[in-house]
C-alpha cells in the first residue's frame, strides 16, 4: 500500500500565532494546514488519516478539549499536542491521561519544536500500523481481533460468520502474523492494544 502523506494541523483562533506557527513549520519542510476553529478543522479533515494536531485548548466556538473528544470518538490516529496560554496542570494531566501526546504552553515555540519530532515519529508509526492493517482481508481482521482476545482456533472457527474450519483459522492466523510482523498471540494482542483506533 502506498505511504499516506503526513500532515500537521494547527487549530488556533489566535490569527497571529496561527500564521507564525504555520510559517515556522513550513520552514521546517513540513506539510501543514491551519484552521481558525475546531468546527472548521472537524468539517475539513479526514479524522482517519495519520498526522499531528497542534490544538489550542481555548478556542472560540467548541473548545480544544471538545475537538479532542471528537477525535477520540472517531478513533482517530491523529497525534494531539495541546497548545495554550491558559494551560493548567490538572487539565494538562487529564488530556494526556486520556491520550493526548503532550502539552505545550504558548508562546514557547522552541518547546513545541522540541516536542514535534517525537510526535511525528508516533504519527509515522501509526501510519505504518494503518498500512499493515489495510493489508489484512476483512476475514483476517475478524480473526486477528479474536486471536488478540486469546480465543483458540476451534472457538474462532465456531463464532465466525459464516463459520469455517479450524484449519482455515490457522491459515488466517499465519497470514496475520506475517503481515503484522507478530511472532505469536501475545505479540498480536499487544499490537492490537497499542492501536485501539483501528477499524
Amino acid at each position: 500500500m502506498k505511504e499516506m502523506p503526513l500532515t500537521l494541523f494547527i487549530v488556533d483562533d489566535d490569527e497571529a500565532l496561527r500564521r507564525s506557527l504555520l510559517l515556522l513549520l513550513l520552514s521546517q519542510g513540513l506539510a501543514v494546514q491551519a484552521f481558525d476553529s475546531g468546527e472548521a478543522f472537524l468539517s475539513a479533515v479526514n479524522l482517519r488519516q495519520p498526522g499531528c494536531v497542534i490544538l489550542d485548548l481555548r478556542l472560540g466556538g467548541i473548545s480544544g478539549l471538545s475537538v479532542f473528544d471528537s477525535l477520540l470518538a472517531a478513533h482517530s490516529p491523529l497525534v494531539t499536542l495541546f497548545l495554550s496560554a491558559h494551560g493548567d496542570i490538572p487539565t494538562a494531566l487529564e488530556a494526556v491521561r486520556r491520550g493526548a501526546f503532550d502539552w505545550v504552553e504558548k508562546p514557547d515555540t522552541q518547546h513545541l519544536l522540541d516536542k514535534l519530532p517525537a510526535a511525528i515519529a508516533l504519527a509515522r508509526a501509526r501510519a505504518q500500523a494503518l498500512r499493515q492493517w489495510a493489508e489484512l482481508t476483512p476475514r483476517e481482521r475478524e480473526v486477528a481481533r479474536l486471536v488478540g482476545l486469546g480465543q483458540p482456533n476451534k472457538e474462532i472457527a465456531r463464532v465466525l460468520v459464516p463459520p469455517c474450519g479450524h484449519r482455515s483459522v490457522e491459515t488466517h492466523r499465519a497470514n496475520i502474523f506475517s503481515k503484522l510482523q507478530c511472532a505469536n498471540d501475545n505479540e498480536l494482542g499487544r499490537w492490537l492494544a497499542a492501536h485501539p483506533w483501528l477499524d
